[in-house]
């Protein structure tokens, strides 16, 4: 039977999402749980494949793969325990054998966490300019790849003390919504207007705009036109991210404190 999971993982562990010799990865692990559960021995015969990658550091909520298995009963019970904690699946399907979760993906949904920016307002508006179809040589890494992009929605919205840049589209480069996000913070910091981006999707440079770091990616959705039957995140999952949440407001406070004369900020 071939199967679908949607999955979600903290990526602050991993070297990233694609399997690496000697390194940690979602790939990797994900498949070590499959094999001890004895979904399948060879992840290739049993065509295990992800929608995309997420680079070092970067997250997913709604991460997407598929395999073949003969045990699919298993697999659907038995996962999320195996799973290390830092990864658990939130829903399965059963999809057909010509199923590939990033060749059948429609689109796929970004979001990057800003921290107290000053101007939302302006982001967001700075944010209508990339929609449609534009060359993205100078907000991502293009190689030999078609630079061309479709963006099928974008916005920046208020969340507690953050913005989110929330962003849809067909297919991205290699650090494409990084860099699209690295240009919508000048913009929020005043050092930029829509104007320069739109310069940049029309004229582009040799010089990229920088990537902004990658823990405050997720990888939101990826709209593979499957039907998922939800799944529940296991407890040891659930105390990872709690442990995660407290560990991150400890060090907040911790950084603030060491630097006595910056203004207090209440992150959490």
């Amino acid at each position: 039977m071939n199967l679908a999971f949607r999955f979600s993982y903290f990526g602050d562990r991993f070297f990233g999402s694609q399997m690496q010799p000697g390194l940690r990865t979602v790939e990797g692990e994900f498949i070590e749980a499959c094999r001890i559960l004895g979904l399948f021995d060879d992840w290739r015969e049993a065509n295990f494949v992800t929608a995309g990658r997420t680079d070092r550091g970067v997250h997913a909520r709604g991460q997407v793969c598929s395999f073949r298995t003969g045990k699919p009963e298993r697999a659907i019970e038995a996962l999320n325990e195996v799973l290390p904690a830092d990864i658990w699946c939130t829903a399965w399907a059963g999809v057909p054998g010509g199923f590939h979760p990033r060749y059948s993906a429609a689109s796929r949904t970004y979001r990057y966490y800003f921290f107290a920016p000053d101007n939302t307002a302006a982001m967001h508006e700075a944010a209508q300019e990339f929609l449609g179809r534009h060359g993205f040589s100078s907000f991502a890494r293009v190689g030999d790849r078609n630079p061309e992009r479709t963006i099928l929605a974008a916005r920046v919205f208020e969340d507690g003390p953050f913005a989110v840049f929330e962003v849809t589209g067909e297919s991205f480069l290699w650090n494409m919504v990084r860099c699209m996000a690295t240009a919508l913070e000048r913009v929020g910091r005043g050092d930029a207007g829509a104007g320069e981006i739109t310069r940049l999707l029309r004229d582009p440079t040799e010089q990229r705009i920088p990537a902004a770091p990658p823990e405050g990616l997720v990888l939101w959705d990826i709209d593979c036109g499957v039907s998922f039957t939800p799944l529940s995140i296991d407890e040891k999952s659930r105390r990872h991210l709690a442990d995660r949440h407290r560990y991150h407001a400890v060090m907040a406070e911790v950084a603030a404190r060491l630097a006595p004369d910056t203004p207090q900020y209440k992150t959490f």
